[in-house]
């Protein structure tokens, strides 16, 4: 955690951060955990992961976009890109940022983005998983999450584990057939709503399993923690649940020995894949989510 608050800190200094932005595509070391600027780059990144047997999820990179005319231009990239994943031979769902898509705005106008986009992916036969981001947009995305799934059971979304008020929050998706992505958070939080040290994040997660385990509607597991996922195959098993009932997620470049080892061992393994001009945000959650991330950086940094 102490890692973690001093890498926020440097993301608050813009001098860090337009160094990031200027070198990170440039000398190669944001592709590690970036797909690319272009779609086309995504596509090729896609194209691997799939012929290694991975499911994949693309997101468009961008948040908090305050314009609402920018918010229906993302919209249609969305659409575009719905048109290009949902090919037999790619088969990608997607994931999306509410304040990317106008809840920055007004949650009537990222509900109607997000319907768009939704509907649109409903006639291709293709997924949408609606992303959460900091804890001042919890309350809204799941409103939006609840309006919009008694049209389109094509639709899921995303649980924290270091929120106080998850457990409480999957009961009640669980009660609508929801298909949750259970993450552990990668956003700063106060105390007031979040956990503040792992040991209570990696608890509660185990505890949120396990009850998507027993209630859910085919969960995905994103972890990148050995003994977590270990555990979830652990409680599988013992409740004769079948490895085609849920699913691991991890994000594209981050322990692709244990994803090769995922899929092998028979379980499914989708791969997060983000891509888009306005990476930074997401790259600087990925260096603060692990100090082997930040070291990653920081020999990228020397070396050039």
């Amino acid at each position: 955690m102490v890692v973690r608050r001093a890498i926020h800190a440097l993301a608050d200094r813009p001098r860090v951060t337009r160094w990031i932005s200027d070198k990170g595509m440039r000398s190669g070391f944001a592709r590690r955990f970036i797909a690319g600027e272009t779609l086309e780059e995504a596509l090729a990144a896609i194209i691997e992961l799939r012929n290694k047997g991975m499911d994949v999820t693309v997101d468009y990179l961008g948040e908090v976009v305050r314009d609402a005319e920018a918010t229906r231009a993302v919209t249609d990239t969305y659409c575009s890109i719905l048109d290009r994943i949902s090919d037999p031979d790619i088969g990608a769902s997607i994931s999306l940022k509410p304040t990317h898509l106008g809840l920055s705005i007004s949650r009537e106008l990222a509900q109607e983005n997000i319907g768009r986009i939704v509907a649109h992916a409903k006639e291709l036969d293709n997924f949408v998983r609606i992303d959460m981001e900091d804890s001042s947009t919890t309350e809204a995305t799941l409103e939006i999450f609840k309006t919009l799934r008694p049209q389109y059971d094509n639709l899921g979304t995303v649980v924290q584990s270091y929120l106080y008020r998850t457990e409480e929050d999957v009961h009640k998706l669980n009660a609508l057939g929801a298909k949750l992505r259970l993450c552990k958070g990668a956003y700063k939080e106060p105390a007031q709503v979040a956990f503040q040290d792992k040991s209570e994040v990696d608890r509660n997660y185990v505890k949120v399993a396990e009850l998507l385990l027993r209630e859910g509607t085919y969960p995905a597991f994103a972890t990148h923690d050995h003994r977590v996922i270990e555990h979830i195959k652990s409680m599988a098993r013992k409740r004769g649940i079948d490895k085609d009932a849920f699913e691991f997620q991890m994000l594209y470049g981050i322990r692709r020995d244990v994803q090769l080892q995922i899929l092998e061992d028979g379980y499914r393994m989708r791969i997060y894949v983000p891509f888009g001009q306005q990476w930074l945000p997401y790259f600087m959650r990925r260096i603060a989510e692990r100090p082997a991330n930040a070291w990653f950086v920081v020999r990228a940094m020397l070396g050039n």
